[in-house]
């Protein structure tokens, strides 16, 4: 066999031959290249958009603050929530926000577990969107609880003057515990990862502030083969611990529902069918999100079409089980043949919120189908409209479950309609600003994509061609 001499540092295979898949890294990247680009982005002046996407979000996070402030001195009836409708916007709301924060962890832990190589290049932006979704989420039930400054009540503590204890068999106190374990291990999981990557920042930084933030930050790192050892070790343990979690914290958040005894809610399906939800909507926001950011921070290298194409497909297949989800519901309505399930089902779909039901199907189950045509998937245009639209449709799935299936319940004297009020809207559209300050903050100080790993998938698929080279030529001479 003909010897090969190749530099594992640079590798360019632009071109994607018929029966090869596309390239993770493109261009004739080295080390230094990809280091440079990522640094780039923290190290250099932000572009004007970033300033006035920060303006934007941050004032409309302040909103959200001030209108929390409101809330408390003025009592939760500034909410639309009324008899029979009780459960309405800010459990709607917060269940959406806890299903954003499931990609991060899924395409971090279980893709790292099954030795995906794509997942190196949005990994980390999708762990810190895990991250800023739950801190989102947790709010709604915080300003949920009506005294919010006595939510200390709700710890088990011994208090000779306190009679009221957690309900240990209530699913929202099992969601508290899941959803705080996640947010807890993802957090741990997410920083971990990005100790190499900040100690490059720390060697790069001109500034003694930075040096020193970055110092503390980045914990001693050298980069020496123990610290490799150890934190390679650590992050396998950590993925592994994460793993199950992707699966219990939306199934938990399922039970809220599907433990009581209201038509519509009390059904088996719904943990899968929240998980799979989950992941879609997880990943429809972190397409959203990476599409803009590999533009304006010129990352098309990095970021490559093959990484969006791989979620855009992951998008289609969870959003095929959505809608198989929603299929399933009917039928065993219909089956079942209990009268107050298929009416709860019926009324769904021709009832007073038809339009929500058919939004939500039209977004969550027709949209993601554009995605079977290879040119809509690798089609940035394209699959930042159809994500959005996911989106969408995902928060009218929370909305039509909650709400219909409360708003018309046994006895028809009881029944009402939902009117959400101005306060209703603006918090939510007041969390997003929340969401996005976060995120925007994160591009500006911390790296957005993993350096380290792109580095060792480099070097692998470097090696893979030389071996290939080896191959053909091999064969050749063979022949």
């Amino acid at each position: 066999m003909a010897s090969i001499s190749i530099n594992p540092r640079e590798i360019d295979n632009t071109v994607e031959l018929p029966g090869q898949r596309a390239p993770l890294i493109t261009g004739k990247q080295t080390f230094n290249s990809v280091t440079e680009m990522v640094c780039a982005v923290a190290e250099k002046p932000q572009p004007m958009l970033w300033y006035i996407l920060f303006g934007f979000s941050s004032l409309t996070a302040l909103m959200f603050v001030s209108l929390i402030g409101y809330l408390i001195l003025t009592g939760v009836g500034i909410w639309g929530n009324m008899s029979p409708v009780f459960w309405a916007w800010p459990i709607v709301n917060f269940v959406f926000w806890v299903g954003i924060g499931h990609a991060g962890t899924l395409i971090s832990a279980i893709l790292f577990l099954f030795r995906q190589n794509w997942r190196t290049s949005i990994n980390r932006a999708a762990e810190a969107m895990t991250i800023f979704a739950v801190i989102c989420a947790g709010i709604y039930p915080g300003i949920h609880v009506g005294r919010a400054w006595l939510a200390f009540w709700l710890l088990p503590y011994p208090s000779l003057n306190l009679w009221m204890w957690p309900q240990f068999r209530s699913p929202l106190l099992w969601d508290v515990f899941a959803v705080g374990t996640y947010a807890s291990t993802s957090l741990v999981f997410w920083y971990m990862g990005m100790v190499p990557d900040i100690a490059t920042y720390r060697d790069r930084s001109k500034t003694p502030l930075r040096r020193f933030i970055y110092g503390i930050l980045s914990l001693g790192w050298t980069g020496s083969s123990r610290h490799w050892l150890r934190y390679e070790k650590a992050y396998t343990i950590l993925a592994a611990l994460c793993a199950p979690l992707v699966l219990s914290v939306h199934t938990v958040v399922s039970f809220d529902f599907a433990v009581s005894q209201l038509p519509g809610w009390h059904t088996t399906i719904f943990p899968p069918y929240f998980v799979a939800g989950a992941i879609f909507s997880g990943f429809a926001m972190v397409v959203t999100l990476l599409v803009p950011v590999r533009a304006i921070y010129k990352l098309e290298n990095l970021i490559t079409l093959r990484h969006l194409e791989n979620m855009n497909k992951i998008i289609l297949a969870t959003g095929s089980l959505v809608g198989l989800a929603y299929a399933t519901e009917f039928f065993i309505a219909w089956y079942s043949k209990n009268q107050y399930e298929g009416f709860t089902f019926m009324n769904r779909a021709f009832g007073p919120y038809w339009w929500a039901y058919w939004i939500m199907v039209s977004c969550n189950v027709i949209s993601p189908q554009l995605f079977w045509f290879k040119s809509l998937r690798v089609s940035p245009i394209w699959m930042v409209v159809i994500c959005i639209f996911v989106n969408i449709g995902m928060w009218f799935e929370r909305f039509v479950i909650t709400v219909t299936s409360l708003s018309r319940d046994f006895l028809p004297s009881s029944w009402g309609y939902f009117n959400p009020t101005m306060y209703d809207g603006l918090m939510f559209f007041g969390s997003f600003g929340v969401f996005m300050t976060l995120f925007l903050l994160f591009c500006r100080f911390l790296p957005i994509i993993a350096i380290s790993e792109i580095k060792g998938i480099m070097s692998i698929e470097a090696h893979r061609e030389a071996h290939d080279k080896a191959r053909a030529s091999g064969g050749s001479h063979h022949h």
